[in-house]
């Protein structure tokens, strides 16, 4: 009876504890339960690193049977990009969007937590198909047919996470592409809005195109495995190259998905700490959505081994080269908004220089993985995984890093120790280089990627990449200790803790041109 009445006080009954979490449609709470989520996983993901990487520490089979490290390797990339990086960014977007555009919350709350309450099922499949008979997939994270055909019921398992997984980030990219259209504060045109909204409205018409041809490719495969279809098996009649142009055609706009996010919180980061607006704001925009548009139209550019026509390999070369030219903008552009700025290099700063620096790097390597020839020679080398990962870890993990640095004061209302975050950069980009620089020299000398085993020649570059990686791991749990410090003891934060570098004074007014040195001196008036 007491229970009955304790609705009819008047008041509304909010839930506390656990509950509050599983039904709350409030766009900071579902923020924060996106961000938290995807630091577990890149927890989980990065075990799965270090797996690799100690059964790679010396030539030989140590730890691991062969097909645990495919599973490894499969699971390590599944959970990094679906499951860290991308909720990461979305769990940005939840907190930061309402409050850049002026809307009191997302378009659809309650759908806003749909989205997230799909992904902790999703990943436990995934972890799951580690424990079933026949052990889990151990295809990579590319599940290439014919491979996903002949594996056990891990690769079922994995299928259905992926369904769900593309679920939750079509809902998420409808409710981002429905808020910032229709709920701007009155004067707000698209035009004013700061660049990471700009970013993620072009990131979720990304993710609304393709996540349904990853749904197709994993459900061909599924029937290919159950139902008699012969999609990809040519015993059939099918074509597993056809797979890949799937896949791909999902897979090159998923690389962008992860990176333009990340462009947008650099954005936000470089304007605050030079204390300028940023340069070019509406070439950034354009940029960017010419590099959107432009993803679509590489994919094969992954599959110059396949044996397609020279005409398509020359195609495919040059419009990947294309992509350097919007991206050359956008790097020129965040050079030009630090030039002559009043610079202070703050914890999120030192993480968005740091973005820049090797960001630009991964995409150098990438244009030299462009050209047909080189990339023949190094395709499915350790040059392609340590390209991807300069971009991944370095470019989207990065700027995610100094997002949180950065509006953790305002989400929280408590100041990190900025010395710590100064540690925390320093251990994460000098041991990141030690395990990723070194694979650029394997691929050069001819190392297959997803291999356990590996010829004496390699074995010095192979233990320094381990230590690196080790390192690495180490950093990202003394970030943990960074955020629990902040969150339970953190000084309380000043209304504008950045000293003026407010986001929203910098973003909105028109840039001007930088002076150079080789000019008069601009007049005062």
């Amino acid at each position: 009876m007491e229970a009955a009445h304790a609705h009819d006080d008047g008041h509304d009954h909010v839930p506390s504890g656990l509950m509050r979490y599983v039904t709350t449609t409030n766009h900071k709470d579902i923020g924060s339960m996106y961000l938290w989520f995807s630091f577990a996983m890149f927890l989980v993901g990065g075990v799965m690193a270090l797996t690799i990487r100690a059964e790679l520490f010396q030539p030989g089979l140590q730890l691991v049977r062969p097909e645990f490290f495919n599973t490894m390797t499969t699971l390590h990339g599944l959970i990094m990009v679906f499951g860290a990086i991308m909720p990461a960014f979305v769990g940005f977007a939840n907190w930061q969007i309402p409050m850049m555009i002026g809307a009191p919350d997302m378009a659809f709350p309650r759908m806003n937590n749909w989205s997230f309450w799909l992904l902790p099922p999703a990943a436990s499949l995934l972890v799951l198909s580690l424990f079933v008979p026949g052990g889990g997939p151990g295809a990579g994270w590319t599940l290439y047919a014919p491979l996903t055909v002949q594996q056990g019921m891990g690769m079922d398992l994995t299928i259905f996470a992926i369904h769900i997984l593309g679920m939750s980030s079509i809902m998420g990219s409808i409710n981002i592409v429905t808020t910032i259209l229709n709920m701007r504060a009155p004067g707000m045109t698209l035009m004013k809005m700061p660049l990471f909204v700009w970013t993620w409205l072009i990131t979720a018409y990304l993710l609304i195109a393709v996540m349904p041809v990853l749904a197709g490719a994993v459900t061909m495969t599924l029937t290919d495995r159950h139902f008699g279809t012969n999609f990809f098996n040519a015993a059939g009649g099918g074509d597993p190259v056809m797979f890949q142009h799937i896949f791909w055609f999902f897979g090159h706009p998923e690389v962008y998905i992860i990176a333009i996010p990340a462009f947008g919180v650099v954005s936000q980061i470089l304007p605050a700490f030079s204390r300028k607006p940023l340069f070019g704001y509406a070439s950034m925009v354009y940029a960017t959505a010419s590099i959107a548009i432009l993803s679509f139209l590489v994919w094969a550019h992954h599959m110059y081994t396949v044996g397609m026509p020279v005409e398509a390999q020359l195609y495919y070369m040059f419009a990947t080269m294309l992509i350097a030219v919007p991206t050359g903008v956008k790097v020129f552009n965040w050079v030009a908004t630090m030039w002559k700025g009043s610079m202070t290099f703050e914890t999120p700063m030192l993480f968005a220089i740091g973005f820049l620096f090797l960001f630009t790097l991964g995409g150098f390597t990438g244009l030299v993985l462009a050209v047909v020839p080189v990339d023949v020679q190094l395709h499915d080398t350790y040059y392609v995984v340590a390209h991807f990962h300069y971009v991944m870890v370095a470019g989207a993990l990065y700027a995610a890093f100094g997002g949180v640095y950065f509006w953790l004061p305002k989400w929280i209302g408590k100041m990190y120790d900025e010395r710590l975050g100064k540690i925390h950069f320093w251990l994460s980009i000098i041991f990141f280089n030690i395990a990723f620089f070194p694979q650029h020299f394997l691929g050069l000398a001819g190392m297959p990627r997803r291999i356990p085993d590996y010829s004496l020649q390699f074995a010095d570059f192979n233990m320094v990449s381990t230590i690196g990686a080790f390192g690495f791991g180490m950093a990202q749990i003394f970030f943990l200790y960074i955020l629990l410090k902040a969150i339970r003891s953190g000084e309380p934060a000043p209304a504008k803790p950045w000293d003026g570098a407010d986001t929203l004074e910098w973003t909105h007014l028109p840039s001007p041109a930088p002076y150079h040195s080789f000019e008069d001196p601009p007049q005062i008036r």
